[in-house]
Formats: C-alpha cells, sequence, structure tokens
C-alpha cells in the first residue's frame, strides 16, 4: 500500500497510451476503440434474441412478448452501458486507467491501515471480480465463433456436421497466432467492426420498414409490463437479455488504451444506434414471420447477404474473441505485479507498445477450456446456457466497488454512493437471480472455473503472506548487522553484490548465507528492494530510491505501478547521477531461493499449504521476470517451514 509521498502522491506517471488522446486525432482513436472494446457486445445479436425465443429456457412468441423482450433488450443496454459504464464507472479511474485490478487500487487505498478487515473485504471481493472475467473469458471465444459459424446452416442444412469442425479450426488459428501478437493484425479491427456496425444497422433498418410498429418498444412500459404480467416467464427472459450487454466490463477495462472520450463517441456515435436498430429490426422479423425464430439474426438478412455475412460475423467474432483474450493477459500481469498470481512467462509482441504482451500459459489454458466448452456443448443455444452467470457476477462486484469509490474517493458520502449505486445493483441482481437458474444447464462451468480461479489467487496471495512473516521472523536489522561488520570486518574482495530482498532495513537471507559458506563480503554491497504500488504507472524520475550506508553498503528501493514492466538492470543504470554506478560484467546478482515445508496446525489449511507450495515451485524465475542477465546470478537457497 503507498504511503504519503510515495508515487500514488506524486505528480502524474508515465503517459499511458490514454495520455496521449489530447494530440491524437479523436476518430482515430474512437476507429480503434471500435476494434479492441465493442467486439464483445457488438457480437451479441448473434444469439441474444434467438435464446429468448428458441433457447433452452424460451418463451412464447407473442406479439407481447417481443415488445416486452425488446424493450428490456433496448433499456438494459442504456441503463447498464450507457448510464453505469459510459457516465459513471469510467469515471473512476487510476491515473487513466480502468478494469477491475484498478478499481481495487482505488477502492482499497484509504483503508490500509485505518480499516485492515474492511480492505481485506475489498480484496476478496476484487478478486472475486477479476475470477469472474476469467469465466466469461473463456465463454466468449467458444459462443461468439460457434454462433457465427451456425449461420452457414441458415443457407443450407449440408453443413450442418462441418459446424463443430470449422469452429475449432477458427478458434485454433486464434489462439495459434497469438505468441505473433495484434500489432498488425490490429490495424484492421476498427475499420472490420466498422463495417459489422454498419451492417447491424441495415439488416434492422430493413425489417423495421417491414413492421414500424415495432419501434413502440423504445417506451420502457412494455418491458415493466412485461416484467409485472409474466413474473416466473420474465424471470427466465431476464437470464437471457442480459447476454445483450456482455462485453460491457470492456469499456471500463480498456479506458486506459483510448481514453474517455473515443470510447463515449463510438459507443454514442455507432455501437448504441446500430445494436439498438439489430435488436429491433429482429423484433419486427419475429413477428412478420414467426418460422424464423431459430435463428432470427441470420434469416433477417437477405438472401443474397447470407454467405457474406456469416464471413463478416465469422471475423467479427475473432476480434470480439481476440480482445477477451488479450484482456485476460492485461489482467493477468496486473494480477502479477499486485502479489495476486505467480510469475509467469511474459513475451512482449510489440518494440513500441508495452501492453501487447502474450503469455503462454494463459493462451494455452484458455484455449484447452474453450475447445471443451465447444465439444461439450455443441451448440450456442447450449452455450448460452452457460453465459451470462460470470457476466452478472463481474457486474456485481464491479458496482460494489464503484460504491466504495464514489463514498471515498470522490466524495458523494455513503449515502448519495449507496442511492446511485442500488439502482444498477438492483437490475444486476434480478440478473443474477435469473441465471441462477441456469445453473444446472451449463451455468455451472463458468461458476467452477471462476471458484478454480478465485481459490488460486487467494491461496497464492496468503501463501505468500505466510511465507514472508516466517522470513521476517528470522531478519536481522541491516544498520545492526553493518555495525557489526565494522568491528570485525570479514574479507572484502573485488566486485559488486546486488542482493534482492523484500524488506529494505532487513539483510537479505542470501547475503547471510553468502557470508557463512564463503566466508567474504564484496567491495561493494547493494541491497536492491522492487516496490509495487497502486498506481498503474510510476514516473521515470521516481523509479529509484538511492540511500548510502556504511561500509560501502547501498540500499536501492526501486518503484513500479501494476502496469510498468520490471527491469532491474535498467533501473540500476539510473542510480548513477546519486554515484552509485555499475559495470554488469563486475557485478553479481545474489538471489534467494526458498524451500518451502508444510506443517499441520499452520495459519493456512494444509492442503492449501501444499497447493500453494506446488503454485511456488512452478512459479517463474524472479531472474527473467526482473530481466537480470542470467550469467550474472547466484542462487543460494535454504528451507521455511510454513
Amino acid at each position: 500500500m503507498s504511503a504519503a509521498g510515495s508515487p500514488s502522491a506524486k505528480a502524474s506517471p508515465n503517459p499511458s497510451p490514454a495520455s496521449h488522446g489530447a494530440s491524437s486525432p479523436l476518430a482515430a482513436l474512437s476507429l480503434a476503440a471500435l476494434g479492441v472494446v465493442y467486439g464483445d457486445i457488438g457480437t451479441s445479436p448473434l444469439y441474444s434474441v434467438k435464446e429468448v425465443f428458441a433457447g433452452n429456457h424460451a418463451i412464447p412468441l407473442t406479439e407481447a412478448n417481443v415488445l416486452g423482450s425488446l424493450s428490456l433488450f433496448l433499456w438494459a443496454l442504456i441503463i447498464i452501458v450507457s448510464f453505469k459504464y459510459v457516465a459513471f464507472i469510467m469515471r473512476a479511474d487510476n491515473r487513466g486507467e480502468g478494469g477491475i485490478m484498478a478499481l481495487i487500487a482505488l477502492a482499497s487505498r484509504r483503508d490500509g491501515t485505518e480499516h485492515p478487515m474492511r480492505r481485506k473485504s475489498i480484496l476478496i471481493i476484487g478478486i472475486f471480480g477479476a475470477a469472474m472475467f476469467y469465466g466469461d473469458g473463456v465463454i466468449t471465444p467458444a459462443i461468439s465463433v460457434l454462433s457465427a459459424v451456425e449461420g452457414l446452416e441458415v443457407a443450407t442444412p449440408a453443413f450442418t456436421p462441418y459446424i463443430l469442425p470449422i469452429t475449432l479450426v477458427v478458434l485454433t488459428l486464434l489462439f495459434f497466432v497469438q505468441r505473433r501478437g495484434t500489432a498488425t493484425v490490429g490495424i484492421a479491427f476498427g475499420p472490420v467492426m466498422v463495417a459489422w456496425f454498419v451492417a447491424l444497422a441495415a439488416i434492422g433498418l430493413y425489417n423495421i420498414e417491414r413492421n414500424p410498429s415495432i419501434l413502440l418498444a423504445i417506451n420502457p412500459w412494455y418491458g415493466l409490463e412485461f416484467l409485472w404480467v409474466n413474473k416466473a416467464m420474465a424471470l427466465v427472459a431476464m437470464g437471457n437479455i442480459v447476454l445483450a450487454v456482455t462485453g460491457a466490463e470492456a469499456l471500463y477495462a480498456d479506458m486506459g488504451h483510448f481514453g474517455r472520450r473515443p470510447i463515449r463517441l463510438a459507443w454514442y456515435g455507432l455501437v448504441l444506434p446500430s445494436l439498438a436498430l439489430n435488436y429491433a429490426g429482429q423484433g419486427a422479423l419475429l413477428l412478420v414471420d414467426p418460422s424464423t425464430v431459430s435463428n432470427p439474426f441470420f434469416k433477417a438478412a437477405p438472401s443474397w447477404a447470407l454467405y457474406p455475412l456469416v464471413g463478416l460475423s465469422t471475423v467479427a467474432t475473432v476480434i470480439a474473441s481476440q480482445a477477451v483474450i488479450s484482456g485476460a493477459f492485461s489482467i493477468t500481469r496486473q494480477a502479477m505485479q499486485l502479489g495476486f498470481v505467480p510469475r509467469m512467462e511474459v513475451q512482449h509482441t510489440s518494440e513500441k507498445e508495452q501492453g501487447q504482451i502474450y503469455l503462454p500459459g494463459i493462451n494455452w489454458g484458455i484455449f484447452l477450456a474453450v475447445v471443451v466448452l465447444v465439444l461439450g456443448f455443441k451448440s450456442s443455444n447450449n452455450l448460452a446456457a452457460a453465459y451470462g452467470i460470470a457476466v452478472t457476477g463481474n457486474m456485481v462486484t464491479t458496482s460494489i466497488l464503484a460504491t466504495i469509490v464514489a463514498a471515498q474517493v470522490w466524495g458523494w458520502g455513503w449515502t448519495r454512493a449507496i442511492a446511485l449505486f442500488a439502482c444498477f445493483l438492483a437490475v444486476e441482481l434480478i440478473f443474477l437471480a435469473a441465471n441462477i437458474l441456469k445453473i444446472p444447464d451449463g451455468g455451472w462451468f463458468p461458476l467452477v472455473a471462476g471458484a478454480g480461479v478465485f481459490f488460486l489467487m487467494t491461496t497464492w496471495k496468503r501463501g505468500r503472506q505466510l511465507l514472508s512473516d516466517r522470513l521476517k521472523g528470522e531478519n536481522l536489522n541491516l544498520e545492526m548487522f553493518i555495525d557489526s561488520i565494522s568491528a570485525g570486518a570479514p574479507t572484502r574482495v573485488p566486485g559488486t553484490a546486488v542482493f534482492m530482498n523484500a524488506d529494505p532495513h532487513a539483510v537479505p537471507h542470501a547475503l547471510l548465507h553468502n557470508l557463512m559458506h564463503n566466508k567474504v563480503l564484496h567491495e561493494r554491497i547493494v541491497i536492491v528492494t522492487v516496490q509495487i504500488f497502486d498506481v498503474p504507472f510510476v514516473p521515470e524520475i521516481d523509479r529509484v530510491e538511492v540511500h548510502t550506508l556504511k561500509e560501502n553498503f547501498w540500499r536501492v528501493v526501486v518503484q513500479y505501478g501494476f502496469k510498468d514492466e520490471p527491469d532491474i538492470p535498467a533501473a540500476l543504470a539510473m542510480c548513477a547521477d546519486a554515484g552509485l554506478g555499475f559495470e554488469m560484467l563486475e557485478t553479481s546478482f545474489f538471489l534467494g531461493r526458498e524451500t518451502l515445508i508444510p506443517r499441520l496446525g499452520s495459519e493456512m489449511a494444509f492442503w492449501r499449504e501444499k497447493l500453494f507450495i506446488a503454485m511456488f515451485r512452478n512459479a517463474g524465475s524472479a531472474t527473467s521476470f526482473f530481466k537480470i542477465p542470467s550469467n550474472r546470478v547466484v542462487e543460494l537457497g535454504t528451507q521455511v517451514v510454513l
């Protein structure tokens, strides 16, 4: 947690992509936002209306039900996306950055020492929201691509046996190319999504012309009447209506890449009108021709446009999936920096854009889960039964954390903050209750996936704290140790020894082991401590703090934000201005490597100890994570009983 005078309280950090919004053309950023932010919510028309009237929990196809459901679709977009996310949640930025990790940092900023239990509760809620994001992220590629390819069945039933193979081929290619990065492909994302949203609007207008009375659905009374008259049936329908707002979280999560204005302009200027027109068009088609209920999206298009639409929708769903996968990479790295997950291999796919990264472990883990989903559920109808509960769980989490931010950070006070976000929570809790009905039909999958991620993240966080407490119990004070060195100096050998240590005021265990076994100290000792703050970026001017100690000992504190890229050699090079220069060929890095031993009666359950030890053993090396030259590293091991 940042203290007063730490980077969280200083001048603005390194510019993120969003900070260039003032100098970059607004139209260009809005176009880019279309390709990244709106892929998920933009492909929802493929399956949302179909699930209401032809899904596993279908409702009768009547004029009242169509008008009522369509009204709920439109007002869900307005209330959840326009009001909650665009108007309010996007104000909760952490130095221009959004997303669940930024929201956790904002919500817990004032509760570190004054209210430790409240901070713990905030962290648990935030971790739950992040876990639900992964549950949602697994289903999005599967249902999006599968629903697009299913359009071939509308053209001819002869394609039916090939739907699953084609879907798996598309998904395999999508995950395979992740290691090459999205820099080149990303250039085409914006224009393709513009074509997609224009097509949505055109299809909608084409069908509205056949039955203009469908526009009455803009009146919220039809939705309220539907909910009041058909209470049980309406609850079932709400479980599918929530599919229209899946992907809303991306507006907030990607705010740091584009800024508020481009995202808002894209939403109000193209995305919202196109979605509203398309949903209205599908509703008009159902009233004119009820036989189209099996797939109203593709049957709403003219016959000559069917194959081009299948191709365009497949590309659009790939883009939507790409955005979710990239989001999983980003949130994992942020969680890594904040200590919620173990270190993993992170590959940078662009020399210019810091945020373009590839995590092999996450990529292939999601791919495996997606393949299992496609083969297990076999159709978008079945997948839709599993979709929604993770989305609504994430939305509820966001609303709770945003209430805390509004009350404490924005200065609204609890009464005003609760009054506003209770309105959003009322809608979202209805969505959540409706999706609970889906649990037996597949809703258990994202819950199991999310619960697994939650237990892994909380186990890692608790285990790291337990390990830190054990090591602190054996710590020696650094200043007292240096005084003892002055009294009985050991042999000093040429060169510089850099010791990584979490506590800048304690003697590193690796230093003690080196002195105990080798009986020598290097002529210059540098204790390096890395601190991660709850801000996205730390300014370069605040990157390092250098303190001169006695006996040629130095203390260096390196400071990063949760979106900064740790690079210890680069940070040490910045110490030259403080009189601490480094010659890498004469510098050795000493790292401690702990071997953990579980014990009964510990503060953590024995099975969780075993799980933490397994995660700890398989975590990525500190050498690669901090970009330390491997040929300059010496690792010294010790055993720690948890």
